[in-house]
């Protein structure tokens, strides 16, 4: 919980953290809680399975085909994609609490979703994670060991074209060191609204 000092040093900004699969968005945007905590993190909506360890509401919102529709049809997204074979989404009234609340927030979300919330929100930081090379994006794609074959396949051919977006985002932020980065995210976090 943080006081009304706290709150009054540090702007609503929403901040878009956007990259290709396997790029460490989550592993960044994890050390990112633990070094600046009053961020407030959004959780996206998907209709994939939980992977080993997911737990609905921790790491996504898990919906079936139907209430994802319902939340679409209602105009409840901020933005949704298609990815691999699977939606995802961020519900839109969570993100306008906290920036009315005056919380930071962060969005990590795909490519196309960054398009969509820059058509909603031209306010917005937009920042591009990418990998310190294509090469290791490609070995961490491969090896994470939850997909098949044809599925890291569309990883990385879809990888390739997210990162030739990164001209698009105001800031890009390499991750090499996952410390570095998350430190690199927070101070931009930080940064006045002008």
């Amino acid at each position: 919980m943080t006081g009304p000092a706290e709150d009054a040093m540090v702007p609503a900004r929403l901040t878009v953290l956007s990259g290709p699969s396997g790029v460490g968005k989550g592993t960044v945007v994890a050390e990112v809680r633990r070094l600046f905590p009053h961020v407030w993190v959004s959780i996206s909506c998907t209709t994939r399975k939980p992977r080993p360890g997911e737990v609905d509401g921790v790491q996504y919102h898990f919906l079936t085909d139907a209430q994802f529709d319902e939340l679409i049809e209602t105009d409840r997204l901020l933005e949704y994609a298609t990815f691999a074979g699977h939606r995802y989404g961020t519900p839109r009234r969570p993100v306008e609490q906290h920036l009315a609340a005056g919380r930071p927030t962060l969005l990590e979300i795909e490519l196309q979703g960054a398009r969509q919330v820059r058509e909603r929100m031209p306010d917005a930081q937009f920042v591009f994670l990418a990998p310190p090379s294509e090469h290791e994006l490609r070995d961490r794609l491969t090896g994470r060991g939850t997909e098949t074959g044809d599925v890291i396949e569309t990883r990385l051919t879809r990888a390739e074209y997210e990162l030739q977006a990164r001209d698009e985002f105001d800031v890009v932020v390499i991750n090499d060191d996952v410390e570095r980065a998350a430190a690199e995210v927070v101070s931009l976090l930080s940064v006045p609204v002008s």
